[in-house]
């Protein structure tokens, strides 16, 4: 029973890392340069942190059978979580005075294009 709930655990960590490095790929490929993956704080993590001029990034990313099913994945209490760990990100910048933000969600599909929702939340 262990054993079977440490092999789920294991396949959903690589599935979580290989939609990750999807979603960051296509994110430079819209232009988007990353600069931080799986930031961690005590509040919360961001899966991705992109940067595009002086436009923040905060990227969740959830891989899931269909659209619907990532954006109904993030709670409330997810979504404070990671906004506190965007926070946290930002005020450590140097140039945190002239930078905007958002809260973006990146739905990885099974045999799908990564689908981009910017302005999440």
């Amino acid at each position: 029973m262990i054993e079977t709930a440490n092999r789920t655990r294991r396949r959903a960590y690589r599935l979580g890392h290989r939609a990750e490095w999807f979603a960051a790929l296509a994110l430079t490929l819209k232009g988007y340069r990353i600069v931080a993956r799986r930031f961690r704080t005590s509040a919360g993590e961001v899966d991705i942190i992109a940067r595009k001029r002086d436009l923040i990034v905060f990227v969740e990313v959830k891989a899931r059978a269909t659209e619907q099913a990532a954006l109904d994945s993030i709670s409330a209490h997810a979504q404070k979580r990671i906004q506190a760990a965007g926070e946290h990100w930002i005020a450590r910048q140097k140039d945190y005075a002239r930078l905007s933000w958002r809260f973006d969600v990146i739905a990885v599909l099974p045999w799908r294009w990564p689908k981009h929702y910017r302005d999440a939340w």
